[in-house]
């Protein structure tokens, strides 16, 4: 252990100018101990007086040089070590929002290894991935998953179009209910598999689900009113160009029954009654012919407004489906019955809740219409 008084004037005098030139705290920390040392301190008043171990205030005390500076460095800061540029950050920037197909790699998607061995390359930096995930958790980024997106598929102009005339029809609903309803249709199949979500755990552990798989499924066959969030939704065997038109017939008896509770003649219903306009995906049996003209002719009050291709974003009645499936998750029913009379509380009898405004990963780019 060196002696108090050791320190030679000069090397005193360079310790202090180090002590106030440096930011690194480790370095300023060091000097310290010598300068602590040379006052007659000991290794323990030393390592209490700095927060630090006293095996720390030994090591440093007896191979700190005070004619060499370097040696109060960390030694981890030599060879592979090299502080990021600015150069190298603005280039981490840059790669961060390529495929890196556009480089000439082909894997799929960028590690922060990945990352590091290409700046490597260009830069002559050699990080590790570790540091350079710090410097993207610095810039705001985070290690998501990845959104599904249809815009590669969509035209952009048919969307505009149809979500302008539609925002003026969900207004003159809301506004006039009885000369206009809006119901967003669709279809969704419901399996006895148990549905995995996201769940609250203690941090490095996970909530186990059963694994257990049993055979059935519930098909679903329906719509929400835009105006009061109404539901009527119809379990099916499976979907087809006659069964959508057996449910739109309900769902108009259903509007019938509404228009003749509220005072109305059941014979005046077809030329005074509301305008259901249907809003719906672009399946095939949607479009048969067939069953377009058995609309026309038997349910006069009743359009379909097809949505843009591509664009379930902007059907309601997908966010009914999933607060459903989400409400259903980790549960293990034991037959189609017990599920089918649950989802008949949840869609048909209120017993849902549902966040309107809230978005749906993989549906898309845009927030469901609402």
């Amino acid at each position: 252990m060196p002696a108090k008084g050791f320190l030679a004037q000069s090397q005193k005098d360079n310790l202090q100018k180090a002590l106030k030139d440096s930011d690194r705290s480790q370095f300023i920390q060091r000097i310290l101990m010598l300068l602590l040392m040379n006052d007659g301190k000991t290794y323990q008043e030393i390592s209490e007086f700095l927060g630090c171990s006293c095996r720390s205030v030994a090591y440093w005390c007896v191979h700190g040089d005070p004619d060499n500076l370097e040696s109060l460095k960390d030694g981890r800061r030599k060879g592979n070590y090299q502080k990021a540029t600015n150069e190298y950050i603005k280039l981490l920037m840059e790669v961060i929002d390529k495929e890196p197909s556009e480089l000439g790699y082909e894997f799929g998607r960028w590690t922060t290894a990945r990352l590091a061995t290409y700046l490597d390359k260009r830069t002559d930096i050699k990080l590790s991935g570790e540091q350079v995930r710090r410097i993207l958790k610095q810039k705001k980024y985070a290690y998501l998953w990845a959104k599904y997106s249809l815009e590669d598929k969509q035209d952009p102009i048919k969307r505009e179009v149809f979500k302008e005339k539609l925002l003026g029809y969900l207004e003159a609903s809301k506004s006039c209910p009885e000369r206009l309803q809006v119901w967003f249709w669709d279809e969704s199949g419901f399996s006895l598999r148990v549905i995995r979500r996201k769940n609250w755990s203690k941090k490095g552990s996970s909530k186990k689900v059963t694994g257990q798989r049993s055979r059935g499924r519930v098909n679903i066959m329906g719509g929400v009113r835009y105006h009061d969030s109404k539901r009527m939704c119809y379990f099916i065997e499976k979907g087809n160009g006659e069964i959508f038109y057996a449910q739109l017939k309900k769902l108009n008896e259903f509007v019938k029954k509404e228009w003749v509770l509220a005072g109305n003649l059941e014979s005046n219903f077809s030329e005074n009654g509301p305008v259901i306009l249907i809003i719906l995906d672009n399946a095939s049996y949607h479009k048969k012919k067939v069953i377009i003209e058995a609309i026309e002719k038997e349910l006069p009050n009743i359009q379909l407004y097809f949505l843009p291709a591509y664009s379930p974003d902007m059907n309601l009645v997908e966010l009914v489906w999933h607060s459903a499936k989400e409400y259903v998750a980790h549960r293990l029913f034991k037959s189609v019955d017990e599920l089918k009379n649950l989802l008949d509380k949840l869609l048909n009898q209120g017993e849902l809740i549902i966040k309107w405004g809230r978005k749906i990963k993989n549906k898309g780019n845009i927030t469901i219409a609402t």
